[in-house]
């Protein structure tokens, strides 16, 4: 080697910011944002930490990049400049919904393993980066709405906007499991089950008053602790809640509350087991009501909407801590969450005979995705009304 190449410094790569932004974003999307370090990052691009801090300055303003990466590109594709200037709104809505549906898909389809970043940790942002979210969310929101209710004048903006919110939840839902599809199919599969979401029916009767939950007045002290952990983690998220928040909530100090919980990761592995073991039943319980492959199906839609807007607190934190678990007991409950999956994914091929293995998978994703994001924008609301309009785009999805 010459003396001067042995003495040329080596050059940073023109795209390092680039690769940081990548690592970060599959290691918050992977884990959610406290439990990666800039360490980790630094180490799956192979830079340092200090190197890395020359580039973000700061944890968080990395999680902002990533997080805005994924939003400003949905606006951009969904932008009716670039989707496609011949195609009039007016004249051809239908036209102009599957354009902007089929956008939003190729852009999370190129952005699978990242994605779903906003759907989950976009909590963690603050102050004028929270509302940027939200009006680039808005945004895309309303490119489907609009025209959707030019093309069904009968629907309320309320409707409308349930069915757009549904139908964009049915694309994200990719970004939430690995299941192996071509490009192609995954384009085919989501675009067929967002236009059965828009073309739903919603029912217009059904009580108005909520439905209350039954408390018990002699719970044990363990039940009353993972009640309140639950709610806890829901409201200000896993590593925001500290074991003397769940003591106070309960009454009690936070040394006592070791007496029925070792830490607070044991808590929250309760609380996902619990939510599994719910999941599981809800299976089990369409099986024993139904009569044949498509009720089965139809129940399966009513229960879980049921659970889910019964025990939404518990769902929330099921699909939005799991990473904040030691990665062996998170590998555990990853195996029941694929189990639960199958099962369901095998009552849908029974229904629909057709549909192969792997799509039945993702539309089981999809249509449990929809209930949850459907579900956070009507806060749960637990009256006959809206969970049976839930209940019917989760059938749309499932049997078209």
């Amino acid at each position: 080697m010459s003396e001067t190449s042995a003495t040329e410094p080596r050059r940073r790569p023109r795209n390092r910011k680039s690769q940081i932004l990548v690592a970060a974003a599959e290691a918050f999307s992977e884990r959610g944002y406290h439990p990666v370090g800039i360490e980790d990052i630094a180490a799956t691009v192979g830079i340092s930490g200090p190197a890395l801090y020359r580039h973000f300055p700061t944890k968080y303003s990395l999680f902002v990049d990533t997080v805005m990466r994924m939003t400003d590109s949905l606006v951009a594709a969904t932008d009716p400049a670039v989707i496609d200037p011949s195609v009039d709104d007016v004249e051809d809505p239908q036209s102009r919904i599957d354009a902007v549906i089929g956008a939003i898909i190729a852009t999370t389809i190129d952005n699978r393993r990242t994605g779903g970043l906003y759907r989950w940790e976009g909590r963690y942002l603050v102050g004028s980066d929270r509302e940027y979210l939200r009006r680039a969310l808005r945004t895309v929101h309303e490119r489907v709405t609009v025209p959707l209710r030019q093309l069904r004048p009968d629907l309320s903006e309320a409707d409308a906007a349930l069915l757009a919110t549904a139908s964009i939840s049915v694309v994200a839902s990719i970004t939430a499991h690995r299941s192996a599809l071509s490009a192609k199919q995954i384009e085919e599969s989501m675009l067929a089950a967002a236009r059965s979401v828009l073309r739903t029916e919603l029912p217009q009767q059904g009580s108005e008053s909520p439905h209350r939950d039954c408390v018990l007045e002699h719970a044990s002290k363990r039940e009353e602790l993972l009640h309140h952990s639950i709610r806890l983690f829901y409201l200000h998220g896993y590593h925001e809640v500290g074991l003397d928040d769940i003591g106070a909530a309960a009454s009690i100090t936070a040394s006592s509350v070791y007496r029925y919980f070792p830490s607070k990761a044991e808590l929250l592995e309760a609380a996902l087991h619990r939510a599994n073991a719910q999941l599981t039943d809800t299976l089990a319980g369409a099986l024993e009501h139904s009569n044949s492959p498509v009720d089965a199906v139809r129940t399966f839609a009513r229960l879980y909407t049921e659970l889910t807007f019964r025990q939404g607190e518990l769902v929330a934190v099921y699909f939005a801590e799991i990473g904040n678990l030691p990665a062996d007991r998170r590998a555990t409950l990853r195996r029941i969450q694929r189990h639960n999956v199958d099962g369901w994914a095998q009552l849908l091929r029974e229904a629909r005979p057709n549909t192969s293995v792997v799509v039945s998978r993702f539309l089981i994703h999809a249509a449990l995705g929809l209930v949850f994001d459907v579900g956070r924008t009507v806060r749960f609301e637990r009256s006959d009304r809206t969970m049976a309009r839930v209940q019917q785009t989760m059938t749309a999805v499932l049997l078209g």
